[in-house]
């Protein structure tokens, strides 16, 4: 027999070290003291030192079925070996305009058990036909594809759950609906319904994670081992199921604010007007359905009274004293939807509408919002607070609106209509929180797992005095034309106007006359030289939406304002310019020569641009030459 201290629990280990060994001397008992015969770890695989459980608990992994049976299989999906490629936001990518190019992405994300949206999609066009063919140097393909052919590449698009398989908070198993493909970080769990959900999510299947892998890397082998017991009671498997698919409606409702989600509804501020919106009562309910759940999963483990103890108290200590992930595992987690505030959150929407992104007639109740779906649906094309296909807009626009008082299509003015119309409070300071607050807000909440996607761009004169909002949605070849000719040529009139007429007052013109002709003089020069810039750019410009936010804004980099956006634009378009990213629409359009050059040996290249004619197929390596190469060509 061995002797075991656990101290995990303890602030100060020394002293409780030397509290616990004067009462072994002494034959006292401690709850802290296990004595286990060194036999029993070998029940447990890999035989960990699993001491503070019983050995009923122990007996689990002999007893039950591990998960990696009866049709069930963990699978490690795809790393696309450059996402910034290969994946895009959801909202980013054109889907209608591109079919059967872009698929959502289940990409790990934020610790969220039961449901969380799928905000990423990924380039799988021709079945991934410019992953498979994206080469390193020696010839091998970049991504791991070539290791998923006879695996997991028969399971995308099939319905089933999804975990982060990086992160500090635990498992937390999820549905994913059917359509989509699974990644590396975000793994693929097949062969299950409900119930089996119910059952992953419970604490008794956390607990014999946790005796296997006390760290915060849920490799699929270690999901694939574990036990997981079956019902035979008819009626227990439905409560389970209901307990889960409960659960995930509940946490899909609380994701019905957030305007990057899939569910989206309406505002936070608004969001009473659909029914009972209330955060506190879904969480406490939640909470209510996670404890009926363990109930019935410590049942049908078998547990007794103190073996729950023993493995919920390890679940405490293991998440207080568990390694962080390293910066790359951990990026995930920082996905979770940050809490918004109601008033920035219901401006913020109120853009939305003012551009056509979202119906306001579900806030007035002259629409009423569509039936949930079901968990395994696939996404919708867009979120159901979104203004339906073919409706009136609330108002139309060129894909442009501006910050100038007066001109019709002035955003400030539109979004406290809007706000008029629902019937909401109107801030004093819409066009100040415009100016200033707005990008950056906005730039925070459209950026996910490293992606920066905002859908508003604010194209300004160096003061922001005149700030012309242009909708990547609409953005087209014409936009900046339509910038020039719509908006700054007729400012610029404007402009010119009032200054010739000061300047014909002479000296008569008093104080504030002077002080009001310097402003104007000072402001026709900005929108001379935003006019200027504009016409530089504009006959080059050609964006695609296939490109993603960055790149198709990237041109653009000298009207923005906002510093760090702008640097990002920078650098990317400099990026550009030196040919790193050629598979770019946007690049064709700049240096054509240059990139179909680059397809005649790049296959990936070729095929992005629908050059495959060019590209040349070099002679086969040897097969001692390709026996090195990690891997191979699909």
């Amino acid at each position: 027999m061995s002797l075991f201290l656990r101290l995990l629990a303890e602030d100060d280990k020394a002293a409780a070290l030397h509290t616990l060994c004067a009462r072994l001397r002494q034959g006292e008992n401690d709850p802290r003291l296990f004595t286990v015969a060194p036999a029993a770890f070998d029940t447990v695989p890999g035989k960990p030192f699993a001491y503070w459980v019983s050995d009923a608990v122990r007996q689990t992994f002999q007893r039950l079925p591990p998960f990696e049976s009866e049709g069930r299989t963990v699978k490690q999906g795809l790393a696309t070996a450059d996402d910034f490629r290969f994946v895009r936001a959801w909202w980013e990518a054109d889907r209608s305009a591109t079919p059967g190019q872009w698929f959502p992405f289940a990409k790990g994300g934020a610790y969220s058990p039961f449901y969380a949206d799928v905000y990423l999609v990924v380039n799988w066009a021709q079945e991934g036909a410019e992953i498979k063919n994206n080469l390193n140097e020696r010839g091998g393909v970049r991504s791991n594809v070539w290791m998923l052919r006879d695996t997991a590449l028969h399971y995308f698009f099939r319905p089933g759950l999804t975990y982060t398989s990086y992160t500090n908070l635990g498992f937390g198993p999820r549905v994913m609906p059917v359509g989509c493909i699974f990644s590396v970080a975000g793994m693929g769990i097949h062969g299950v319904t409900l119930a089996d959900l119910a059952l992953l999510s419970s604490t008794g299947f956390q607990s014999m994670l946790y005796l296997t892998a006390d760290h915060r890397k849920w490799e699929a082998g270690v999901i694939q081992r574990t036990p997981i017991p079956h019902s035979d009671n008819e009626e227990q498997t439905k409560g389970l199921t209901q307990l889960a698919r409960r659960a995930w409606s509940l946490k899909r409702t609380l994701d019905t604010v957030e305007e990057t989600s899939h569910a989206f509804l309406l505002p936070a501020a608004l969001r009473g007007r659909l029914g009972d919106f209330d955060p506190p009562a879904i969480e406490a309910e939640l909470s209510r359905i996670q404890a009926e759940i363990d109930a019935i999963a410590f049942d049908l483990y078998g547990f007794s009274e103190a073996d729950r103890a023993a493995v919920q108290a390890n679940l405490g200590t293991a998440s207080d004293t568990a390694p962080d992930c390293n910066e790359a595992e951990a990026e995930e987690d920082d996905d979770a939807a940050a809490p918004v505030d109601d008033r920035q959150g219901l401006l913020s929407w109120a853009v939305g509408v003012a551009f056509g992104r979202f119906d306001w007639r579900l806030a007035t109740g002259e629409r009423a919002a569509p039936p949930e779906p079901e968990p395994f649906d696939p996404l919708p094309a867009q979120s159901p607070g979104m203004l339906p296909e073919g409706a009136e807009p609330f108002h139309a626009h060129p894909g442009i609106l501006v910050d100038d008082p007066g001109h019709p299509h002035d955003l400030a003015r539109l979004v406290e209509e809007v706000l008029l119309r629902v019937a909401a409070p109107v801030p004093d300071d819409v066009r100040r929180w415009l100016q200033r607050d707005f990008f950056p807000f906005h730039l925070k909440r459209y950026s996910k797992s490293r992606r920066k996607a905002p859908i508003y761009w604010p194209l300004a004169t160096p003061s922001g005095r005149y700030t012309l909002w242009v909708y990547y949605p609409s953005l087209t070849s014409q936009t900046l034309y339509t910038a020039i000719n719509d908006f700054v040529e007729p400012k610029l009139k404007q402009v010119g106007s009032d200054v010739t007429a000061l300047r014909n007052k002479g000296a008569k013109r008093s104080r504030e006359d002077e002080r009001q002709f310097e402003a104007l003089q000072a402001f026709e020069q900005e929108l001379i030289e935003l006019r200027d810039t504009l016409r530089t750019l504009a006959p080059r410009y050609r964006p695609h939406h296939d490109d993603g936010v960055q790149i198709s804004a990237s041109p653009l980099w000298p009207l923005f304002r906002h510093r760090p956006w702008q640097r990002v634009l920078k650098e990317t378009w400099e990026k550009l310019k030196e040919g790193h990213y050629d598979w770019a629409k946007l690049a064709m359009h700049y240096w054509p020569e240059r990139v179909r050059e680059k397809c005649k040996t790049d296959k990936s290249l070729a095929i992005a641009h629908g050059l495959e004619d060019l590209y040349v197929e070099p002679e086969a390596a040897s097969r001692r030459t390709r026996g090195k190469t990690k891997g191979e060509p699909l």
